[in-house]
């Protein structure tokens, strides 16, 4: 019962949040659903937020932001083979979307959690395209330790109920759980981006992306991405150049030597894979 209030509960959150949206058409609202889904995935911090607004913000799309009874269903999903999770996926944003009043346009979902989960999305929606914004990590480390997520004897739960604490999620290695919830809040936050970076990676049909090539050149950057979303270059440059580049770079001043070297004991060998180091 109490699984069957929180589902419930989660799904009121989608309706409030997008129910009340201002300009979307009656069939935008209650027409057919619209199967070409894209999934905007990446480690929290990352950037998902954002480009899934700009995303959302083209005419024909909405942004569901993150939807909460996804996210609260991925430890599940991310258990089960791909064609089960598959169906399961569907009706939970089936159920969102409708009472969302999201009908017949584009829905652009940015749970981060869904990196876990995207061996299902191709059974699930074959026409769906996914997204996988990476920025550096020791850049994400900084911004997680703002917030409040991973630290220890934290009561607080997010919008999904899902609770903070340095208690280890279903991403951890079973043979790691200890150790994440004894390391230092540095090394947690650099252990976060490792791993949503590296299931991000390992789903087939994604297009990558750097959250600093989005902030130094956005007219570059929309040009794949316009392709592989099949729109016009000219609205999402503009959306995209909407990103701030304040940001990039922070951990050179934020990080201790002592943050640094346990940022990079968790996730140095990805950052070197990937050129930031």
């Amino acid at each position: 019962m109490h699984d069957v209030l929180e589902s419930a509960a989660n799904q009121l959150r989608v309706a409030k949040r997008l129910a009340p949206r201002r300009g979307a058409s009656l069939a935008e609202r209650l027409g057919r659903l619209d199967d070409r889904l894209v999934f905007v995935v990446g480690s929290p911090r990352s950037g998902t937020t954002f480009l899934a607004g700009a995303i959302g913000s083209l005419p024909g799309f909405v942004d569901l932001g993150e939807v909460a009874p996804v996210k609260a269903a991925v430890p599940e999903l991310a258990l089960l083979p791909p064609g089960q999770a598959a169906p399961r996926l569907r009706r939970i944003l089936a159920v969102s979307r409708r009472v969302g009043l999201v009908g017949a346009v584009r829905p652009v979902e940015q749970t981060p959690e869904m990196a876990f989960v995207l061996r299902a999305v191709p059974l699930a929606y074959p026409d769906a395209r996914v997204v996988h914004i990476v920025r550096d990590g020791r850049d994400v480390v900084c911004s997680l330790l703002d917030k409040p997520w991973l630290r220890p004897e934290q009561a607080a739960s997010d919008d999904a109920g899902v609770p903070y604490g340095a208690h280890a999620r279903f991403w951890v290695e079973p043979e790691r759980r200890t150790e994440f919830e004894s390391a230092s809040d540095a090394r947690r936050a650099a252990w976060v981006w490792r791993s949503y970076v590296t299931a991000a990676r390992a789903a087939d049909g994604a297009l990558e992306l750097r959250y600093e090539d989005v902030t130094a050149d956005p007219e570059a950057v929309a040009v794949p991405l316009a392709d592989h979303l099949g729109v016009a270059v000219e609205p999402l440059a503009a959306a995209l150049g909407r990103a701030h580049a304040s940001s990039v770079g922070r951990y050179r001043s934020d990080l201790s030597a002592e943050q640094l070297a346990d940022v990079e004991a968790e996730a140095g060998a990805l950052l070197v894979e990937l050129d930031y180091a």
